[in-house]
C-alpha cells in the first residue's frame, strides 16, 4: 500500500467530517492509499480541503499532474461524475478517472491559486465565466441528474409554509411572488446540463486554456437556472462600490447575452434561485430574507413580469 507520506487531513475538513460524517473521515486515509495504488499515483503535495473534499495533489505514472479528490458519496457527487464524463473536459476540468462506489476522483491539475475573483476588471471575469458557461449549457443533460422541474415543483409546495416563518410581512409578501413568477415556468424546466455553481471562485487558470470551470453540481434545466452565482459572486464587493443595481445588471446583460437567453425568463429563473436558497435559510432556522437576495430582486425586478403578492 503507498504509504510514502502520511496524510494529514486539513483540521477545517478534519473538523467538518467530525461533526457530519465520522465514518467517512475515518476511512480516509486508507481510501486515499487504495487509490494512489489503483491507478498508479504518487503524492505531489500537501492536501488541500474543498468545500467538503480531500483534495490531493498527485502525480501519474508518466508524470502528468493530477488531483485526487474524495468527498463522501451522496448525489451531487454522482451528479458531479456524470456531468464531467458529459463535458469531457470542454469547458471544465478533465476527469481521468473515477470510482463510482466511493465517488472518487482522478481530475487533471489545475493552477488553484488563480481564480477568477483575482480579476480587478469586474466585465471581464463575467465575461470569461459567460463564455465558459455557454459551453457547458450547450449540452443536453443526459440520464440520471435531478431535473428541474422537479426541484420547482417541491419549492413551490414548500413556500407557503416557509412564507409564515418570516416575521416581515413585506417578506413574506416578496416569497410568495418569486414563487408565483416560478409557477408561470414550472411546466417548462428545460433539458440542458447545467453547472449549477459557477461562480467566480469555482473557475481556474489553467495550461490547456486559460481557464475552465470546476466543482459541479449538475441537473437538467433552463439555463437561467444557473446564472445566480455569477450574479452573486464577490458580493461584499458590489455592496461595497455602492452602485449594486447596475453592477447586478451589467452582469446579467453580459450573461444572458453570451448565453442568447431571454432575459425576462432569465429573471424568473434567478428568482426561482433566489427561491430556492431562502428556503434552505429558513429551514435552518431563519426569520428574514437575506439582504442579498432581495437587492438582487430588486435589480432585477423590471426584467420579468411577475407581482409581488
Amino acid at each position: 500500500m503507498n504509504t510514502s507520506r502520511s496524510l494529514e487531513i486539513p483540521a477545517r475538513l478534519a473538523a467538518l467530517y467530525e461533526s457530519y460524517d465520522r465514518t467517512f473521515g475515518a476511512a480516509l486515509p486508507e481510501l486515499v492509499s487504495h487509490h494512489l495504488d489503483r491507478w498508479g499515483l504518487v503524492r505531489d503535495g500537501p492536501a488541500d480541503a474543498g468545500e467538503a473534499s480531500l483534495v490531493l495533489p498527485v502525480r501519474r505514472a508518466d508524470g502528468t499532474r493530477a488531483v485526487l479528490k474524495l468527498q463522501p458519496p451522496r448525489q451531487e457527487t454522482t451528479a458531479a461524475i456524470i456531468g464531467l464524463r458529459t463535458w469531457n473536459g470542454a469547458g471544465a476540468v478533465r476527469l481521468l478517472d473515477h470510482d463510482p462506489e466511493s465517488s472518487t476522483m482522478l481530475l487533471e491539475r489545475l493552477d488553484g491559486a488563480r481564480t477568477l475573483t483575482a480579476l480587478e476588471d469586474d466585465d471581464e471575469a463575467t465575461a470569461i465565466l459567460a463564455d465558459l458557461l455557454a459551453r457547458l449549457v450547450s449540452v443536453p443533460a443526459p440520464e440520471g441528474l435531478r431535473a428541474l422541474g422537479d426541484i420547482a415543483t417541491d419549492m413551490l409546495t414548500q413556500t407557503p409554509e416557509a412564507a409564515a416563518s418570516l416575521t416581515d410581512p413585506s417578506e413574506r409578501r416578496l416569497l410568495r411572488g418569486w414563487a408565483s413568477a416560478v409557477a408561470e415556468l414550472a411546466d417548462e424546466p428545460g433539458d440542458r446540463l447545467l453547472h449549477w455553481d459557477l461562480h467566480y471562485d469555482n473557475v481556474l487558470a489553467a495550461d490547456r486554456e486559460p481557464w475552465l470551470a470546476i466543482d459541479p453540481e449538475p441537473l437538467a434545466g433552463d439555463p437561467g437556472f444557473d446564472l445566480w452565482p455569477a450574479l452573486d459572486s464577490r458580493w461584499d464587493d458590489v455592496v461595497a462600490k455602492g452602485d449594486t443595481r447596475r453592477i447586478l445588471l451589467r452582469r446579467f446583460d453580459i450573461l444572458t447575452e453570451a448565453l442568447t437567453l431571454d432575459r425576462p425568463r432569465s429573471t424568473i429563473w434567478t428568482l426561482a434561485r433566489l427561491l430556492q436558497n431562502e428556503l434552505w435559510n429558513i429551514e435552518d432556522g431563519s426569520t428574514t430574507l437575506a439582504p442579498s437576495s432581495v437587492a438582487m430582486a430588486e435589480a432585477l425586478g423590471g426584467r420579468a413580469r411577475f407581482v409581488r403578492s
